[in-house]
């Protein structure tokens, strides 16, 4: 198969390689996909340029943790019916040495899930680590439905997810932004109101017009700058749920 490697970190330029290697095969429990698309991730970027300093965990990385396409092969003790199914899969990399920058992955059975028909290829390999991010984010303090809940940066890959997650939990849905072009996108997720926060003034007259009461949870993007401001906006003994912070 071909796929792309590298076996030292740094930029990609200087370190990726994209060449052929042996075709992977499906172990106890496992199932072999042929890769439609490979979703990216900061943190896939980040293990490779060793923003984290623990350098290398195998001497050779196909980087990604997220991709779809159709499983092609079994191992033992996994049903028949997985063959020739359009699934998308996640976590991959993260504790394997082999993700989806391939034609063919190896992944746990337990880390793929069905791929419906009116969701693409591309759209599958975004739902991994954006999805489970999102959905952790949404509901680890509990149900949101009746209640308000902000979601900032709401046109990110995650927000967006939260947006959906949060309308489809029967929350109130207020989404924040930066730019008026991310604008149309939070409102079809499912955001009841959409926000620009780049004015704090005027973010926070706005917001108290849209809940006067206060929100009962936040979906932070980026917690050491907007915590201060979240407590204000937050009803007593509510909730935040950050996903990523400076």
């Amino acid at each position: 198969m071909r796929a792309a490697w590298h076996e030292k970190q740094g930029p990609a330029r200087e370190v990726l390689t994209v060449c052929e290697m042996p075709d992977p095969i499906a172990g106890s429990g496992e199932v072999r996909i042929r890769i439609a698309a490979s979703g990216i991730n900061p943190g896939d970027i980040k293990k490779r340029q060793d923003s984290f300093g623990i350098g290398m965990a195998y001497p050779r990385v196909i980087p990604h943790s997220d991709g779809a396409g159709r499983v092609d092969q079994v191992g033992d003790g996994v049903p028949a019916e997985w063959l020739g199914k359009p699934v998308w899969c996640y976590g991959t990399q993260p504790y394997r040495p082999f993700g989806t920058a391939a034609e063919f992955t190896v992944v746990p059975v337990e880390r793929v899930a069905p791929l419906p028909g009116n969701v693409s290829a591309d759209q599958g390999a975004c739902l991994g680590i954006p999805g489970i991010t999102a959905h952790r984010a949404v509901f680890v303090a509990g149900p949101v439905k009746g209640h308000t809940v902000l979601v900032q940066g709401a046109g990110g890959s995650v927000g967006l997810c939260a947006v959906q997650l949060a309308r489809r939990g029967g929350a109130y849905v207020i989404g924040t932004v930066r730019s008026s072009s991310e604008e149309a996108t939070a409102k079809n997720a499912g955001a009841h109101e959409v926000l620009r926060n780049d004015n704090a003034q005027e973010f926070r007259a706005r917001l108290a017009e849209s809940a006067p009461d206060g929100i009962d949870h936040i979906v932070e993007v980026a917690f050491g700058a907007n915590v201060e401001g979240d407590v204000e906006l937050l009803k007593m003994g509510e909730s935040i749920a950050s996903y990523a912070t400076r």
